[in-house]
C-alpha cells in the first residue's frame, strides 16, 4: 500500500491496525494536507457485518462535529475496498498512556472533561458510542482528548433507549457476538451489566464504560479483572470494584464519588446523562482555578473529610440566610398600590433548594441512596404548585464550592443577600447588620460541630 494512491490520497506510511481496519498516513493531492486513511482489511471484504460497522463508524462520526470527536473527512470505495478519511493526530492512545499506571488526579478530570463533552455531544445527537474503553480514546501531543471508533454505535432518537439488535439476546450470545466481531476480552472488560445482559440500551450504558476508563485513569488499573471473559462479566454482574483510593489515596474524595456513581450496578443509580456527570466533573477543574490543585493529596478531600459536617450545616444555613433575607426585604418595602401588589404577585415565585445529601458511613454502597434521596425530593417538591425547584446540577455546584472552600462561604452568601436586598428593597443598607448575621450562622455551625466532636452529638449516618 505504501505509494499507492487512493482516490486522491497517496499513502506514505502504515501507522497501525487491528482487526477492523488498517491505519496509515496519507497526502491529500487535493488540499495538500496530510490525513489518517483506515482502510477495511481484505479478509473483511465480503463479511457483510464487518461492512456495516466499518460504515456505521463513518456516518456516526460525520454527524458530529465537536473538538474532542475524530473529525471525518471523507469516506469511499478503492478497487472494491471500503476507506474512510480521518484528521491525522500526533500523540498516543489513552490505554497507551496509562499504561498500567494511575494518572496524576488533575490529568484524570481534564481528559474526562474533554472525552465526557463528547459524549454528550453525540447523545444529543442521538448517537449511543457502545464501545467507550482507552483504546478508543486517542490523547494528543498536546494535551487534546479525542474519541474514535463509532463502530459499534447505535443511532437513537435522541434521549431514548437503542432498539439494538442485542436487546433481550442472552449474555453468551451477546459476548459470542463480540468475539465474533473481532473484539477482544479488554472490550467485555468495559461493557456495562445491561449491555452485557443484551438489553435495551441508553447513554447510560455509555458512562458506565466511561466510569471504568475513569477508574483505570486513577488507580492505573480496571475496576473488573479476570483471566476469561467469564471472571469478568461476573465482576461486573455481581461484585463490587475496590473503592479508588485504596489503590490509589491520593485521589481526592469528590472524584472517587464521581467514579463509584457512574460505576452503579442499577443504571437507575448512576448519572442520568452525560451532561449530568460533566457538570460534576467541571466543577472540580474550578475548585481553585486549575486542575493541577487536583494533585494535590491534601486538598479537596483533606479539607473535605475535616469539615464535611461543617459544609453541609452551612450550605443549609446558607439557603434558610437567604430565604430570610428576601422576606425581611419584601416586609421593607413601602405599601404598594393595588396595581404594582398584582405586578408584584406576577413576579414573584416561591423556590426551594435541596441541597445534596452526604453520605457519612464508611459504606461506599449508601452512595446511590444519598444521591437518590436528593432526587426523589427535588421531584416531589416540583409537583407543588407554585414551587419552584431547582434542578439537582444547578445546586450541586454551589455544594461543591462550598465543600472545597469552606471558609469563603460567609463572603458567597453576602454576595446573594446583596443582590436580593437590592432586588426587594431598591437598595443595601444594612450591610453590617446582615455580615454580624452572617458571621454569627456560621460561627454558631462551627461551634456545633465541635460540640459533636466532644460530646458524641447525634448524625444521621
Amino acid at each position: 500500500m505504501i505509494g499507492q494512491t487512493i482516490s486522491h490520497y497517496r499513502v506514505v506510511k502504515k501507522l497501525g491496525g487491528g482487526g477492523m481496519g488498517i491505519v496509515y498516513e496519507a497526502e491529500d493531492a487535493r488540499l495538500g494536507r496530510h490525513v489518517a486513511l483506515k482502510v477495511l482489511p481484505d479478509k473483511l471484504g465480503s463479511d457483510a457485518e464487518a461492512l456495516d460497522r466499518f460504515q456505521r463508524e463513518a456516518r456516526a462520526a460525520s454527524a458530529l462535529n465537536h473538538p474532542h470527536i475524530c473529525t471525518i473527512y471523507d469516506i469511499g470505495e478503492h478497487d472494491g475496498r471500503p476507506f474512510i478519511v480521518m484528521e491525522l493526530m500526533k500523540g498516543q492512545t489513552l490505554k497507551e498512556l496509562i499504561d498500567k499506571r494511575p494518572l496524576d488526579p488533575g490529568r484524570v478530570v481534564e481528559i474526562a472533561v474533554q472525552v465526557t463533552d463528547a459524549l454528550d455531544a453525540a447523545h444529543s445527537a442521538g448517537i449511543l458510542h457502545r464501545d467507550i474503553k482507552p483504546a478508543n480514546i486517542f490523547v494528543t501531543d498536546r494535551g487534546q482528548a479525542k474519541l474514535l471508533d463509532f463502530g459499534l454505535a447505535k443511532l437513537t432518537p435522541a434521549g431514548q433507549p437503542s432498539d439494538t439488535a442485542d436487546s433481550e439476546r442472552p449474555t453468551a450470545a451477546v459476548v459470542g457476538q463480540l468475539t465474533h466481531t473481532g473484539a477482544t476480552m479488554g472490550t467485555v472488560a468495559y461493557m456495562s451489566p445491561e449491555q452485557i445482559r443484551g438489553e435495551s440500551l441508553d447513554a447510560r450504558s455509555d458512562i458506565f464504560s466511561l466510569g471504568v476508563v475513569l477508574y483505570e485513569m486513577a488507580t492505573g488499573s480496571e475496576p473488573f479483572q479476570g483471566k476469561t471473559a467469564g471472571i469478568i462479566i461476573d465482576g461486573i454482574l455481581n461484585k463490587a470494584p475496590i473503592p479508588p483510593r485504596e489503590p490509589a489515596p491520593g485521589i481526592p474524595e469528590v472524584l472517587e464519588r464521581i467514579i463509584n456513581r457512574a460505576l452503579s450496578k442499577d443504571r437507575g443509580q448512576r448519572y442520568r446523562s452525560a451532561k449530568d456527570l460533566l457538570t460534576d466533573l467541571r466543577f472540580l477543574t474550578t475548585q481553585s482555578g486549575e486542575t493541577a490543585a487536583l494533585g494535590d493529596s491534601g486538598g479537596v478531600a483533606a479539607r473535605t473529610g475535616a469539615k464535611r459536617a461543617f459544609v453541609i450545616a452551612a450550605a443549609v444555613g446558607a439557603v434558610v440566610l437567604v430565604a430570610v433575607a428576601f422576606w425581611l426585604g419584601r416586609r421593607e418595602q413601602s405599601p404598594a398600590t393595588s396595581e404594582t401588589a398584582a405586578a408584584a404577585s406576577r413576579e414573584s415565585e416561591a423556590s426551594v433548594a435541596v441541597l445534596p445529601f452526604v453520605n457519612l458511613s464508611a459504606d461506599a454502597e449508601n452512595e446511590y441512596f444519598t444521591d437518590g434521596l436528593t432526587d426523589e425530593l427535588i421531584h416531589a417538591l416540583s409537583k407543588v404548585e407554585g414551587l419552584r425547584v431547582p434542578s439537582r446540577t444547578s445546586v450541586f455546584a454551589f455544594t461543591l464550592w462550598l465543600m472545597g472552600y469552606p471558609d469563603r462561604a460567609v463572603e458567597r452568601v453576602n454576595a446573594a443577600l446583596n443582590l436580593l436586598f437590592k432586588r426587594a428593597a431598591g437598595k443595601s443598607d444594612s450591610g453590617d447588620k446582615r455580615a454580624a448575621a452572617v458571621a454569627g450562622v456560621f460561627v454558631a455551625q462551627r461551634g456545633g460541630d465541635e460540640r459533636d466532636r466532644k460530646t458524641g452529638g447525634t448524625r444521621m449516618k
